[in-house]
């Protein structure tokens, strides 16, 4: 299952849409899917999270949580979207664009991808972008 929490004021629109879009970019990496929670939240909310969970002292776009077990996608995906928004115009693109990526780029982590070296960076913005181009593919 997957689901959308929000701490703010946000709701995304079509859930259903990015629901079988995500359960799609798990099936293309021959996962499963668990229960992935998505919430999503403003700066100060996911800074605190920061602090406390990981000791971060910092301001991100995304925080996952990990509960995957073999090939079965699970975890907690927690999303700024005050971050989602800077980063959207500090990169030239639609809010939405970059929301998508950062949905993408939290299950590409469950599946097994990294962003730590420039290689695994690149990699993992290849995927994205492989993931995004995937939203309006029917099935």
């Amino acid at each position: 299952m997957i689901y959308f929490n929000y701490e703010t004021d946000f709701t995304l629109q079509n859930e259903d849409l990015f629901t079988d879009w995500i359960e799609r970019i798990i099936e293309s990496e021959n996962k499963e899917l668990g229960e992935i929670s998505y919430i999503f939240c403003d700066d100060a909310y996911l800074h605190q999270i920061n602090v406390e969970y990981l000791d971060h002292d910092t301001l991100t776009d995304i925080i996952s949580f990990d509960y995957t077990e073999g090939d079965v996608i699970s975890g907690d995906i927690f999303i700024s979207l005050e971050r989602v928004a800077d980063n959207a115009t500090d990169f030239d693109v639609p809010f939405e664009t970059e929301l998508k990526r950062v949905l993408a780029h939290g299950v590409l982590h469950y599946c097994g991808y990294k962003d730590k070296t420039e290689k695994e960076e690149a990699l993992m913005r290849s995927k994205e972008d492989e993931k995004m181009a995937m939203f309006h593919v029917e099935q």
